[in-house]
């Protein structure tokens, strides 16, 4: 997950702190800890339907999903590269398989068609422009994009129950987007044609193939 998103080691309640702060892996709330286990169901469920050998994640953040996949998908990819703005945040006892990259994901450094899968999950609602983010990820892609985003206003209303960011009517600090189910699935098929939605609580996932 990108370093759109701040360090899990600041306060949640700064209000300069840009990016999700939560730390949704290491979490110890039991709830949470269950829509993590039904978000990474989702997206390894949609991952083992690609079948992928070549994998790029775009915005891996700490790397800990690309370690997932790597761990506990159904196939071993041939090659997994993770890509973000910055890997400083990049954690530690990562798979050693997985390839590190720094890239844009308005200019990923990859010729046309170069992977079989592109994973982008929790990026899209901090971009300026999603639309030229996801003709990106179509672009490097041979066959299947996967990406994920907060369903909102869902997202919204769990933070305000949990009690944070209530002076932003629940807005986690630096989502810049607010996809619903629909508008998520709208996107996507701008360049994808959809072939399967998930819909984890508070998460909507899509796996799509390129068009060209």
């Amino acid at each position: 997950m990108s370093t759109e998103h701040a360090s899990a080691n600041e306060r949640d309640d700064d209000p300069n702190v840009v990016g999700n702060v939560y730390d949704k892996y290491g979490t110890k709330n039991p709830v949470a800890r269950a829509m993590m286990r039904g978000f990474l169901g989702a997206v390894t469920d949609l991952f083992d339907l690609a079948n992928a050998d070549r994998v790029l994640e775009v915005g891996c953040g700490e790397g800990r999903l690309a370690d997932h996949l790597m761990r506990h998908g159904s196939r071993e990819p041939g090659r997994f590269v993770a890509s973000d703005l910055s890997l400083e945040e990049r954690a530690s006892e990562l798979d050693p398989r997985i390839e590190f990259r720094e890239a844009s994901i308005y200019e990923l450094p990859f010729e046309d068609a170069s992977f079989d899968l592109v994973v982008c999950c929790e990026v899209l609602e901090h971009l300026e422009q999603p639309r030229a983010g996801v003709a990106e990820l179509a672009r490097v892609s041979a066959s299947n994009v996967l990406v994920s985003t907060p369903w909102e206003p869902m997202w919204r209303a769990l933070n305000i129950a949990r009690g944070k960011y209530w002076s932003a009517w629940g807005n986690t600090p630096g989502h810049l987007q607010h996809f619903s189910r629909r508008a998520l699935v709208e996107l996507a098929s701008s360049q994808l044609d959809i072939r399967e939605v998930r819909r984890p609580l508070p998460w909507t996932v899509i796996l799509g193939n390129t068009n060209h």
